[in-house]
């Protein structure tokens, strides 16, 4: 990694022209060629420093509801359940964690109220996990910008 594609992560996290041709922007911003760009972010995404370009959206004015779920996993069984819950398009993280309360499966949901809840029951039954769902009631935090450069 060099100096511009830093330049360009630290560009990517601060916004997304929704424009004709928003590459061309960014790069002309980074002072680069638009192929370049890219190219860079092409890389940067195989390597795992950029796992998504999207936006965020405000569920609620969406008429759509978020919940964070936690899970009592056995180790053993963390590959499986993991599996379960990542076939849910409506799920936007899904993460290992030590815990001491045992709850160590963490992932969220978006989605209509109603499809949270077909996707919580049909996660319990088919995993066969103690759950602790926590529903969204106030956002505090919407992002997190990293000093990169």
């Amino acid at each position: 990694m060099d100096e511009i594609d830093l330049r360009i992560l630290a560009a990517l996290q601060e916004s997304f022209p929704v424009v004709e041709r928003p590459f061309m922007e960014l790069a002309e911003g980074l002072g680069i060629e638009e192929d370049d760009l890219i190219r860079r972010v092409s890389r940067l995404k195989e390597l795992g420093l950029i796992r998504r370009i999207g936006p965020i959206l405000d569920l609620r004015r969406l008429g759509m509801s978020g919940v964070l779920v936690a899970m009592k996993v056995s180790p053993e069984d963390a590959d499986r359940v993991s599996s379960v819950v990542n076939e849910y398009d409506e799920v936007s993280h899904n993460y290992l964690r030590p815990n001491d309360s045992g709850y160590n499966l963490w992932f969220t949901i978006s989605a209509p109220a109603e499809r949270v809840d077909e996707i919580i029951s049909e996660v319990k039954r088919r995993s066969r996990c103690e759950m602790l769902v926590l529903p969204t009631i106030r956002i505090f935090k919407i992002g997190v910008k990293f000093d990169i450069i």
